[in-house]
């Protein structure tokens, strides 16, 4: 067998078995849900970039799933590696007939879902780290298992294209699954088998993931995008591990700002209470859960 061979194979990994393609679209393509096709690749670069490229063909509700990236992408153009089958790589196309100026809010909502779906499926305890991490806890500490991307698509209409065509959202999810401590791709990573997750069956968690999104993306779009109507705002905030924590935003331009982060706005923006007493919204920026003064990890 060549090298290439043995990665391809379904057994190189016995405890990574493959995906089950079809098993997948018979559970989740149906007629009257959100999810209209759904393809399994062995490696990709970017499933994002893989399900942009033909954004314009595709209906609502096309899903990419890789068993491997190896151009995977975070926030900031951070890279997301792991080996393959050992974790949830994937993409799905929206085609939100809600306002433009709301659509900040998919990637919380994202996270609010897949959060919502690894509780329940892998038992295991999940918190979000503004705007789009997914942290567990590994040790004591908390490590980021998990990372939300929304790049926009296809046309620049605003709110109401659906079908092929018109603006859309591609929104990427990458979760660690199975990964060991030596695979990890930096020291404040962490997995669900790491965490103690009671299940780590990669294809029940993406048929809960991906029927989680549904509910909510469905929640949302039926309020016209209202965070507040839909309960994702609510929901999101009590979710949230960087709410009532000291912080530190890193902004573009290499700027900083530092203080409580006391709420989120209507716009999904963290809200920040300085040490003057002004309240700053942050929208965009790399948020650091500092140190607490009696000692634990900052993520």
């Amino acid at each position: 067998m060549t090298p290439q061979e043995a990665h391809d194979s379904p057994w190189s990994d016995l405890d990574r078995p493959p995906l089950n393609a079809s098993s997948l679209r018979r559970a989740l393509v149906r007629p009257g849900t959100l999810w209209s096709a759904l393809d399994v690749v062995a490696s990709t670069g970017s499933t994002n970039t893989d399900l942009a490229a033909r954004a314009g063909a595709l209906a609502e509700g096309a899903v990419l799933v890789a068993e491997e990236q190896t151009a995977g992408r975070g926030r900031l153009d951070r890279r997301w590696s792991a080996p393959p089958r050992s974790g949830l790589f994937f993409s799905v196309l929206l085609k939100p007939a809600v306002p433009a100026e709301r659509w900040g809010w998919l990637p919380l909502l994202a996270g609010v879902a897949t959060a919502t779906a690894v509780s329940r499926t892998a038992g295991v305890d999940t918190a979000l780290k503004w705007p789009n991490d997914l942290l567990v806890t590994v040790g004591g500490a908390e490590r980021k298992a998990g990372g939300i991307l929304a790049e926009r698509a296809g046309g620049q209409n605003a709110g109401g294209a659906d079908g092929a065509g018109g603006a859309a959202v591609v929104l990427g999810i990458g979760l660690n699954v199975t990964l060991r401590a030596p695979e990890l791709p930096v020291p404040t990573a962490g997995s669900l088998a790491l965490a103690g997750a009671t299940a780590t069956d990669r294809d029940p968690l993406l048929r809960a993931v991906l029927r989680s999104l549904e509910t909510w993306y469905e929640a949302w779009t039926g309020a016209d995008g209202d965070p507040a109507a839909s309960g994702l705002q609510e929901t999101y905030a009590a979710g949230c591990a960087t709410l009532g924590r000291k912080v530190r935003a890193e902004l573009p331009g290499d700027r900083a700002v530092t203080g409580e982060a006391v709420a989120l706005d209507g716009h999904g923006r963290l809200v920040l209470a300085t040490a003057d007493g002004m309240q700053q919204p942050i929208g965009a920026g790399d948020i650091v859960h500092l140190r607490p003064a009696g000692g634990g990890d900052g993520a």
